[in-house]
């Protein structure tokens, strides 16, 4: 699989690995764990997510600009690691629910939140800047495109397992206080507490109470559900506790092979700090018009991660309220959705590089604009599929009145399933060749940068992911999806017109 790539590709790839699995181990739970710990609505759950989702890609261009300004790439990454592993901690200590100073425990959750957002600017950027220095290399720049595929295969490796090992956890630590998961309980709970039931929420309640309980139907509803509620929740900041574990993994594996990668400062030294007649030639030729086209490609792409990054958002939600959480006898959590995703890029990234590899052999593979173009329309279609499902269900708010559904008036899982594999293709058109395509073009003396750029573009698309939650529960579902369909197939348009001139610069 590795053969014909840089060394440096595969230790690259594992610790990349062991940082991923402990990011999504903590955004397969995060929304989930703001209303159950925290008694929040969708829409300031979601708020909070969206901006954190946008601090981790935005830091990331400022990550990249101390990488660039410093030359110590690998220095960067390896403090990245370690402040990622200190907003874990914060995080992962577990404290009173329902919670009694809910200013000072928040505040304390979203600092937590910073912190690995700032420890992920310093990480991801730059790792992919390394990547990308490898293949500059004139012996591996044709494997460019394929060797970032792998390198982001990798990181959904680590994605898969992620949510399992949080909801594991999560359901073990229920387990040990005598309850059972059911995901309308959070919400019900503290509706109970805070006396905004309505009486077919109520007698739900209390019907679920008596499911989840061990011992039976509670004779105390208020103290059962102030003690369900700290369960969830104390079984949440447990599973925080595995991304750490995951941070000290991904550590010992750079460091231990940190040889194998790219550094800058070297080869700047073998020059006298001197850039080379290429650097010098882009600096008065090209870099103008590079940096044009890569800011073009990355304002496009801000919309296809708004709709994509909805998978952590509205989708979860969706999974929650309106999906049937079983196939067969087997019981699914709403979180185990987080899985698809990862499961299917593993899956068909080794397909989907067969097939280009086919195309290439026959002259005919697109250029990298355009399978990104192309990839805006295939999630364009994941979310008709959507719409189509989502037709004949009630609005959140008719389904927060009934306290729930019924299983018998949910939508089957094979719907999200669906539309998780056809948003897996589309982002293995977009994600992994958009790296590639920065690393590229960018400038030389600007691939931090560039990296932290594209970054940027996502961090934008992700702080208008609350827009997704906002829709969520004021319009009927399937006009939510129907949002996400314009958006990307806007975005496939102004792509394609613009194909020949990125196509002529990226030459």
């Amino acid at each position: 699989m590795f053969k014909n790539h840089p060394k440096g590709l595969l230790p690259a790839a594992l610790a990349n690995m062991g940082e991923r699995f402990g990011f999504y181990t903590m955004m397969a739970i995060l929304t989930l764990f703001l209303m159950s710990k925290f008694g929040l609505d969708k829409t300031h759950a979601g708020i909070i997510y969206s901006v954190f989702y946008f601090s981790i890609y935005i830091l990331a261009f400022v990550g990249g600009l101390i990488a660039d300004k410093t030359r110590n790439y690998k220095g960067t990454i390896l403090t990245g690691l370690i402040v990622m592993a200190a907003g874990y901690l914060l995080i992962a200590i577990p404290t009173p629910t329902p919670v009694g100073n809910l200013p000072l425990y928040l505040t304390v959750t979203c600092l937590g939140l910073f912190t690995i957002a700032f420890g992920n600017g310093l990480f991801k950027g730059n790792l992919q800047a390394l990547v990308g220095q490898m293949y500059d290399n004139e012996k591996f720049g044709k494997m460019r495109d394929s060797g970032f595929s792998l390198f982001y295969m990798f990181i959904n490796v680590g994605a898969i397992f992620a949510p399992m090992a949080a909801i594991g956890v999560r359901n073990w630590w229920l387990s040990m206080r005598g309850f059972l998961y059911n995901p309308d309980l959070p919400e019900l709970c503290h509706g109970f507490l805070g006396g905004t039931l309505s009486p077919d929420a109520a007698a739900r309640f209390e019907g679920l109470a008596a499911e989840v309980s061990a011992n039976g139907a509670p004779a105390d509803l208020t103290a059962f559900a102030a003690e369900y509620l700290n369960a969830f929740a104390t079984g949440f900041h447990y599973a925080f506790a595995v991304a750490i574990v995951a941070m000290v993994i991904s550590l010992v594996i750079f460091v231990i092979n940190r040889k194998n990668l790219p550094d800058p400062r070297k080869a700047a030294a073998a020059t006298d700090g001197k850039p080379g007649a290429a650097e010098v030639q882009m600096a008065a030729k090209e870099v103008r018009q590079r940096i044009w086209a890569l800011a073009a490609v990355c304002a496009v792409v801000i919309f296809f991660w708004f709709s994509f990054h909805q998978n952590g958002l509205t989708l979860t939600f969706f999974a929650k309220d309106y999906t049937l959480l079983k196939i067969g006898s087997f019981d699914l959590s709403a979180e185990i959705f987080q899985s698809m995703n990862p499961f299917f890029v593993v899956f068909l990234t080794p397909l989907v590089l067969a097939f280009f590899g086919i195309m290439r052999a026959r002259g005919k593979e697109p250029s990298t604009p355009a399978k990104i173009a192309i990839g805006m329309g295939i999630a364009a279609f994941a979310y008709i599929v959507m719409m189509l499902g989502s037709m004949n269900v009630p609005t959140a708010a008719e389904v927060a009145k009934m306290g729930g559904l019924s299983d018998a008036q949910r939508v089957t899982p094979f719907l999200l399933i669906g539309t998780y594999l056809i948003l897996t293709i589309a982002e293995l058109f977009i994600s992994p060749l958009g790296i590639s395509f920065v690393s590229k073009v960018a400038p030389p003396q600007y691939q931090g940068i560039m990296q932290g750029a594209w970054l940027g573009a996502t961090a934008i698309g992700n702080q208008l992911l609350f827009i997704g939650a906002i829709l969520y529960d004021t319009i009927p579902i399937w006009l939510t999806w129907g949002t996400f369909v314009v958006v990307c197939l806007i975005s496939m348009t102004v792509m394609f017109s613009m194909l020949k001139w990125l196509n002529r610069i990226t030459k």
